[in-house]
């Protein structure tokens, strides 16, 4: 396996910076904190360059906060100069290593995504009689450092980047505390162990892609599995041999145990018929048609209801409903969805209102009337 050296001045070339900080803003122009860094924005790119040339770059404080969708997730969003910074280190690393991810691994990569994932399930769930989903137990919170940077090492050898990497790494703010137990350790030995990525980094998404990465060929050529895909940490199997779906568990949870200390989740992962359909990225998958999951339909309700106390307390205009309700109803007509649909947009006559006084640009209210006629 090549190893790749001497492309940190690749990394901290200004050019290099200048692209980070504009994917970095991106969708966020308006945001004050990032108003004011691309008011000096020369100069603070210049000061982000020379504390990497001369390695005192240190990562600052993360704002945590959390949201449930169902369940409890912590979300770190890391100060703007630290997601430019991601940026320009994935700018130049993602290029290296993502060529050895799968076809079938869809998150957080450009060209893949939810969409493409959910195509690819179908395609699959209608062509094999059995699947076994899995899910990882605590995903972002059990990744183990150590383990991580052995894997980056494989494919990085340039000590500036292996030094800004870790720097990135070390300076992950603490996580949900995950205690598990693994072969060879002692009782304090999950104390012991530096574990968690922050949920919300561009580099926590990349690694966490990099750490499953092993995995995945592990999958797809020691177990020889055909039909495979992956979604951040959820993953799933397919064939008509319900023995190999069960031996293949077996398999799993001793690689991932022994290699990456992660478990699946002893409830989530489940081996059944696919006749019986399956939940995937928010679908439910059924033998001959697509719907949408009732949790993810209660939650863009909910969704939708905010929007409006939010316009009515003038915190956001009418483009800004329009362009969440424009990406829900995308999302949604992947499934066989038009009367849901029908019914979500009965129950918005208070735009159709607001859009008679002039409430929207005309391309967004161009959108709305469309979807109604």
């Amino acid at each position: 396996m090549k190893r790749h050296g001497n492309i940190y001045p690749e990394i901290i070339e200004f050019a290099n910076i200048l692209l980070a900080a504009r994917k970095a803003q991106k969708g966020k122009r308006f945001r004050g904190n990032v108003l004011v860094f691309n008011y000096q924005l020369e100069n603070k790119l210049i000061e982000i360059q020379q504390e990497l040339i001369d390695k005192t770059y240190q990562p600052g404080v993360y704002r945590t906060f959390y949201i449930k969708e169902p369940k409890t997730r912590m979300i770190s969003a890391a100060p703007y100069p630290d997601r430019v910074v991601h940026h320009a280190l994935c700018n130049i690393i993602v290029p290296i290593i993502e060529p050895t991810f799968i076809s079938d691994s869809y998150a957080n990569r450009v060209g893949f995504g939810t969409h493409k994932a959910l195509k690819r399930f179908i395609n699959f769930a209608r062509t094999s009689r059995y699947v076994l989903q899995c899910d990882i137990q605590k995903y972002f919170p059990s990744i183990d450092h150590e383990i991580l940077k052995k894997l980056l090492r494989r494919k990085i050898k340039c000590r500036d980047t292996l030094w800004l990497i870790d720097t990135i790494i070390d300076n992950s703010n603490e996580q949900f505390p995950v205690l598990e137990h693994f072969n060879g350790d002692d009782l304090l030995t999950p104390l012991t162990r530096r574990k968690g990525l922050p949920i919300g980094n561009l580099t926590s998404q990349f690694f966490a892609n990099t750490y499953l990465n092993g995995f995945d060929h592990f999958v797809k050529e020691k177990l020889k599995c055909k039909k495979y895909l992956r979604y951040v940490d959820d993953f799933s199997l397919f064939s008509d041999d319900w023995g190999f779906l069960a031996e293949a568990r077996l398999a799993i949870e001793e690689y991932l145990g022994n290699n990456l200390r992660l478990k699946i989740h002893p409830i989530k992962s489940q081996l059944f018929e696919t006749k019986c359909g399956a939940n995937f990225v928010g679908f439910r998958v059924l033998p001959d048609r697509i719907r949408v999951r009732t949790e993810n339909l209660r939650r863009a309700k909910r969704r939708l209801k905010k929007l409006k106390i939010h316009y009515n307390q003038q915190k956001i205009n009418l483009d800004k409903v329009l362009q969440s309700t424009q990406s829900w109803f995308a999302h949604i007509k992947h499934g066989n969805t038009w009367q849901l649909q029908q019914q979500i947009f009965n129950s918005l006559t208070w735009i159709s209102e607001e859009l008679e006084k002039g409430q929207a640009t005309p391309s967004a209210a161009r959108w709305f009337l469309e979807q109604q006629s």
